[in-house]
């Protein structure tokens, strides 16, 4: 289904004021009116001093923002609705210490509103399997620090890389960042995101013959002058992402690697829906079920 496009001044307009952002949480979550989490019962009072709903039947008080991305939070709405518009509308993403001075929060607050949304990225995206003709590689990422370089290299982080090639143009990508390249985390990682018996690629990585139990796999040991010709989605996709890592967040600590890789991949899936997005990740956060923080 076609989610509506979203400028600056439509969001401007719409999201204007908290009523407007609770108004709009109310009108998503029951468009019809209150339903009761509980019983299902249609009819409730309105505790407006906490803007809670109690069921005239069994009692249950339910807020607005339950069973959302918005759960328990004090943050105002206006700014978690504003947040997902301004991760949403540029390419390359937002740091949290830009998000910290457009919604003015401090920076801890801008983070763990980003950790929250970008985990609920990665949910709706596992939710995919790859299918077709898939490349998967592995690549290295993370901040630079004097020694060994690539495979193996000190401080970085291993992330696996799977793209549906569509001949021309690349299809859905998954990434999964992995303690190490091995038997146990590639067949994690195929199991995760991709249907059964589909046609692999790979570069004859000896950690990823485990595939074979699988897939239709085929594993070649390709030189580096051919190896764009045999995975070359794949290694634009490892280009794209470490650009996108280096652009906006000038690299990105092992620990909160996967929330970046969530939200790479979930833009790399929805490219040619940018302008909808916003919209997209706020429907999402409202069905979304609360994220905890660590």
């Amino acid at each position: 289904m076609k989610t509506p496009e979203a400028s600056f001044f439509e969001w401007q307009r719409q999201f204007g004021s908290e009523i407007d952002c609770l108004n709009h949480l109310k009108h998503i979550r029951w468009p019809t009116g209150f339903i009761c989490p509980r019983c299902s019962c249609e009819h409730s009072y309105q505790l407006t001093t906490r803007d809670v709903y109690e069921c005239s039947q069994c009692h249950k008080q339910t807020s607005v923002t339950a069973d959302t991305v918005f759960h328990g939070s004090r943050i105002p709405l206006a700014k978690w609705f504003w947040a997902i518009y301004f991760l949403g509308s540029d390419k390359g993403s937002i740091s949290a210490l830009r998000l910290s001075k457009l919604i003015e929060v401090n920076w801890r607050t801008a983070r763990l509103i980003l950790s929250k949304l970008r985990t609920a990225m990665g949910h709706r995206d596992s939710l995919y399997r790859l299918s077709g003709l898939i490349e998967i590689d592995d690549a290295f990422v993370g901040g630079k620090r004097k020694g060994k370089r690539g495979r193996g290299a000190a401080g970085k982080t291993p992330v696996l890389i799977a793209v549906e090639s569509k001949g021309k143009r690349a299809g859905f990508i998954a990434m999964q960042a992995v303690d190490s390249v091995c038997h146990e985390a590639v067949n994690d990682f195929v199991a995760r995101h991709l249907n059964a018996q589909q046609e692999v690629h790979t570069d004859g990585l000896a950690a990823l013959n485990i595939i074979d139990n699988t897939q239709q796999h085929e594993a070649r040991v390709t030189p580096s002058e051919l190896v764009d010709e045999w995975l070359p989605w794949v290694h634009i996709a490892i280009g794209n992402l470490k650009a996108f890592l280096l652009g906006t967040f000038h690299g990105v600590s092992g620990k909160y690697l996967q929330e970046y890789l969530s939200e790479f991949c979930y833009r790399f899936n929805r490219r040619k829906m940018e302008k909808e997005i916003p919209n997209r990740r706020l429907n999402l956060a409202i069905i979304h079920a609360p994220v905890h923080s660590y």
